[in-house]
């Protein structure tokens, strides 16, 4: 079929009238194309391109699964994930909503990474994310997202794991880049052997990576550690579980924190109290605390534990509580108290929370969200109790990815 592209959709897929889905291609352009199943379509020629296309950098663009965008100008790229989270918020009925420009990330930033791993018949081992929509890893020979060093040290770590018994057929490997150095989880397909365990104190010797945990089922445990891991947030020294959740950037996570700050109420007491839910391991709490106590609340047992032991070390006006807030959610009299709440939810969004919100008599919420469709719903859910948008910011965590970073500062 010869085809025209009409327009972007959510997954960063060209669209055309029908609706066909066909990755890797740009608003107007005509194509040539074989229709696949479920609505989906891939290109055999491309027949006319947009003045928008630009050449991909990666020599993996349209193989890995990691990126879908590399192929289109920053200015319409960034135009169209801004666009996304204005869309999001007229389905919720904000439909005058004023959408700041989007907060653009550089290249090679990102400093977490989870990467497959496969045992190949001859014994070595591959590393990468997986091809577009397969289970098939890319090989990772370079990458235009992640930090360098991240990168660089994959070679490495491919030759060592080729002798981990534990490593039989696939596996997964989390690298954290903290301010201490890279951070390894390794999740594999058997248990570790005793001979694994001094493989790994050696590599992480050789490689100079203070921690590489484990993980089969049931939790992380530590494998080797030649010194203390830690990592900065806001001045305060945090020692983050294996495989904790960080900010995907640097640069990502300061324009984050700036706009949540920038969304706070204008004048508070010496005593006001905010609340920071989902507050992982304190990357906004700390910086919250800078202007008020904070309270935080987070249901993973190891992040909880690692926010309220940098918190006490710091002196920081942050208490840490555990709590799972998808089946505890803070009911409306616990949320009447607070001068701001700050909610950072998972991609799902926090469905069971902001109904309780709604039902209180909060004044002011600082969404983060890092899913639209999800902010979406919740933010319709807002806007039937009365809630008004004060802000809304779109930061571009997830560089040539159809994902979308918001910060989103509601009032009433």
């Amino acid at each position: 079929m010869e085809l025209t592209i009409e327009r972007m959709g959510a997954g960063g897929d060209g669209v055309t009238p029908g609706p066909l889905h066909i990755p890797f291609t740009l608003p107007g352009e005509r194509v040539r194309a074989e229709a696949l199943s479920k609505g989906q379509a891939r290109v055999l020629e491309l027949l006319e391109a947009s003045a928008e296309r630009v050449e991909a950098p990666c020599r993996h663009f349209t193989i890995c699964g990691g990126c879908a965008l590399q192929h289109w100008d920053a200015a319409p790229y960034a135009e169209w994930k801004r666009g996304r989270l204005a869309e999001a918020l007229s389905r919720a009925g904000y439909t005058d909503a004023q959408v700041a420009p989007m907060v653009a990330t550089p290249r090679s930033v990102r400093q977490r990474a989870d990467f497959g791993l496969e045992r190949l018949p001859d014994g070595h081992v591959e590393i990468g994310f997986h091809e577009r929509g397969a289970h098939r890893l890319v090989p990772m020979r370079e990458c235009h997202v992640l930090l360098p060093a991240l990168v660089e040290m994959l070679p490495r770590l491919a030759d060592a794991l080729r002798g981990l018994n534990a490593l039989r057929r696939l596996g997964s490997a989390v690298i954290n880049m903290l301010d201490s150095g890279p951070d390894l989880l390794l999740r594999t397909d058997a248990p570790l052997t005793m001979a694994d365990r001094k493989l790994l104190a050696g590599f992480a010797a050789e490689a100079g990576i203070p921690r590489i945990a484990w993980e089969q089922k049931g939790g992380a445990e530590v494998a080797a550690q030649l010194k203390p891991v830690r990592h900065m947030l806001s001045g305060v020294a945090v020692s983050p579980p294996p495989g904790a959740f960080l900010q995907a950037s640097a640069p990502g996570e300061a324009a984050i924190i700036e706009a949540v700050l920038a969304g706070l109420p204008r004048k508070m007491s010496p005593r006001a109290r905010i609340a920071d839910l989902y507050a992982g391991i304190g990357t906004l709490s700390f910086p919250l605390a800078q202007h008020a106590l904070v309270e935080a609340f987070e249901g993973d047992p190891a992040a909880a534990e690692a926010l309220k032991a940098a918190s006490n070390a710091a002196q920081a006006r942050v208490q840490a509580t555990r709590r799972d807030l998808a089946r505890q959610p803070l009911m409306p009299a616990e949320l009447n108290k607070y001068a701001a709440v700050v909610l950072d939810p998972p991609f799902a969004g926090a469905a069971e929370q902001v109904a309780q919100i709604a039902r209180s008599k909060l004044e002011r919420l600082v969404y983060v969200s890092c899913g639209p469709a999800a902010l979406g719903r919740d933010a319709g859910v807002l806007r039937g109790a009365g809630f008004k948008i004060v802000s809304a910011t779109p930061v571009d965590q997830f560089l040539w990815s159809p994902h979308l970073e918001s910060v989103v500062v509601f009032a009433r």
